[in-house]
């Protein structure tokens, strides 16, 4: 059940990852999923990949918690129409069940900008090379 329709997407690789901020504090996976290309993949943990309906609900989870993110993009590396994306973030706050939730990570993402222009994820990767988070 969407509030929104859309978020605006970044027209440089470097402003995706506040893109990607703002969709994700709307709560609506489905505004979230703008973000990402038809076939993208994401890593809700580490060694998982999941793409298509099945990413849908894993960025559900997280958005279920209903805290917002903060992100700090730390590297942008442009070669063409991909970027490799490096970009600290922390999701902290109170969960709507009234838990606390503290969610930091470094995530290493890749991108593409599309043929109108805007940059989506093609790989959505969190939490980077950490062995052991506690995500949901």
């Amino acid at each position: 059940m969407s509030h929104s329709t859309s978020v605006p997407l970044a027209r440089s690789a470097a402003d995706h990852a506040y893109a990607f901020a703002r969709a994700f504090n709307t709560f609506d996976p489905d505004v979230l999923d703008q973000l990402y290309e038809p076939d993208a993949g994401f890593v809700p943990r580490p060694g998982h990949l999941v793409t298509g309906a099945d990413r849908l609900r894993a960025n559900g989870e997280f958005l279920r918690l209903r805290v917002p993110i903060r992100v700090t993009p730390r590297h942008t590396y442009v070669v063409g129409d991909l970027a490799l994306l490096i970009v600290d973030f922390v999701i902290d706050g109170i969960a709507a069940d009234g838990e606390h939730v503290h969610i930091p990570g470094t995530a290493t993402d890749v991108a593409r900008r599309g043929p109108d222009g805007y940059w989506r994820y093609v790989i959505d990767n969190p939490f980077g090379v950490a062995h052991h988070v506690g995500a949901p």
